[in-house]
């Protein structure tokens, strides 16, 4: 995880991933607040760019690191968000694009060796969800509308254009 984009500068950049198995399931990370362990979330890999590399660049090495995932198809950008939100006592401003992969791998194992410090306080394991499971899930999941988002694009393909999502600030 990269530094957080200060005051008065540029929003991270970070590429996130929809990764789904043969069975249409999506993986998402267990997060929560190093600070405070009771405040939990499900989010999708990923994470900002280093240095030039690309947001492809990005999504590959952030799905490897996260998950131990190396086999993956990755498709077109899905959605873009933006979004702020408080984590281990800053404010963290982003810039996300969310790519749409596939893979066949359907043991994903939580990786720590390539986290920062932070990442390893901040994370404790992988599911595979159905989107009737997100659907009828009482936890927190980012992006927000996951579900509906996941549903729409299993019922209806990728979108031609990238679509925008409503900005999200906690």
């Amino acid at each position: 995880m990269a530094e957080p984009a200060g005051e008065g500068t540029a929003p991270r950049r970070a590429a996130r991933v929809i990764l789904l198995d043969p069975d249409d399931r999506v993986l998402l990370i267990h997060g929560f607040e190093p600070d405070d362990p009771s405040v939990t979330w499900w989010f999708t890999p990923g994470g900002g760019l280093e240095g030039d590399e690309s947001w492809e660049e990005a999504a590959h090495r952030e799905v490897a690191e996260e998950t131990g995932i190396t086999e993956i198809e990755l498709g077109p950008v899905l959605w873009l968000r933006t979004c702020s939100f408080p984590f281990a006592g800053r404010r963290w401003d982003q810039d996300e694009r969310y790519f749409l992969a596939r893979t066949r791998q359907r043991e994903p194992a939580l990786r720590t060796g390539g986290h920062t410090e932070l990442e390893r306080r901040s994370t404790s394991g992988l599911r595979w969800w159905t989107c009737e499971e997100l659907l009828a899930a009482h936890e927190t999941v980012y992006p927000n509308r996951l579900a509906e988002l996941l549903r729409t694009l299993l019922d209806e393909g990728p979108p031609s254009t990238p679509v925008l999502l409503e900005t999200e600030r906690a």
